[in-house]
């Protein structure tokens, strides 16, 4: 059996340290908090949860409540928010709202929450006075899109900031009239779809290009076959582009296979990219340029700030995190290999 000093031992660290970073402790640093991190991993160690939850009057329940499970987005966070939980002595219960306000303030509810230690919430319709009015005793991690009121932890994806580098290593390499796969006009909802044509517009605002609107394609739902719909519709409309960027990597497949059956060559012709970095969007022809959200990192700092929580309480006025995550691009076959001058 994995003992904790086998953990600080292969992490050249000490017990302490090893006991203060699996409890979400702060006083690490970032390399120190990774390496005990990756020895537990390594090592498959196991907090010996029922003793130390008798110990605490704790369920060892962490709640995560999400709109949907439709993409990779959300499925691949739980699974790894499972993994951090688990070497930590705690387990993650899976809750789908359905994005809708009923199914939110019914997921968030003294009833539903009172068997979880903690809970990590992705709002959709609801805000943060809902969440204080559903009187939760438990910490709150909130993760999402909206940017909300400092009462409660928050985590989230900088999606302007995202959507802008996409759009704008396409502008870099040339591309002029660049169609946007499931774009939003503003609305005043921070919705992803929202906040990422935020970002496509202020890339061309940055490089001086004008946006046609006509490029912009709205999506219902971001999938492939909306991805594919939306190609074929600019081309049937007569709208001429010279590159994509789509809102998801699954629309970005769509938008490939409808490429290919209109003739478009990618990169030569329409240059693409993706968002969320699917394991899927490495072996596409060609491998689809995408963002990648940077979900390990996001879920580390998800359960890092709630077992913090879980150690010291319910932040104060003013101690409040707001934790905004950078995605970053990966480059492969669909875009040009040069910036043009």
């Amino acid at each position: 059996m994995v003992k904790m000093s086998d953990v600080a031992l292969e992490a050249g660290v000490s017990k302490m340290t090893v006991s203060n970073v699996i409890n979400g402790r702060p006083g690490a640093s970032d390399d120190t908090r990774a390496r005990v991190l990756d020895a537990v991993a390594r090592l498959g160690y196991q907090v010996n949860a029922t003793a130390r939850q008798l110990r605490a009057g704790r369920s060892g329940a962490i709640g995560l409540l999400v709109p949907h499970l439709d993409g990779p987005y959300y499925s691949h966070l739980a699974a790894r928010l499972d993994t951090l939980a688990q070497s930590r002595g705690y387990h993650v219960i899976l809750e789908r709202t359905g994005a809708s306000r009923e199914g939110e303030l019914a997921a968030i509810s003294a009833e539903r929450v009172q068997p979880y230690d903690g809970v990590v919430f992705s709002p959709v319709q609801v805000d943060t006075a809902d969440v204080r009015r559903a009187g939760i005793e438990v910490p709150v991690v909130l993760l999402g899109e909206r940017r909300l009121s400092g009462e409660f932890d928050h985590v989230m994806m900088d999606n302007v900031g995202g959507a802008e580098l996409a759009t704008s290593y396409m502008l870099e390499r040339g591309a002029r009239r660049i169609a946007l796969i499931g774009g939003r006009r503003e609305d005043g909802v921070d919705s992803m779809a929202t906040l990422r044509s935020r970002g496509y517009r202020k890339a061309h605002a940055g490089a001086g290009v004008p946006v046609d609107e006509r490029l912009i394609v709205d999506a219902a739902s971001y999938n492939t076959k909306d991805g594919y719909e939306a190609v074929m519709r600019l081309h049937r409309d007569g709208v001429s582009f010279d590159g994509a960027f789509a809102l998801t990597d699954a629309a970005a497949m769509g938008a490939l296979r409808a490429l290919a059956d209109v003739g478009l060559r990618v990169p030569d012709d329409v240059q693409v990219v993706g968002f969320d970095n699917d394991a899927e969007s490495e072996y596409l022809i060609p491998r689809l340029t995408t963002m990648d959200p940077e979900n390990d990192l996001m879920a580390e700092r998800i359960m890092e700030l709630l077992l913090q929580r879980l150690e010291t309480g319910a932040p104060a006025v003013g101690e409040v995190v707001e934790a905004v995550m950078s995605a970053r691009i990966v480059v492969r076959e669909s875009t040009l290999s040069r910036v043009r001058g």
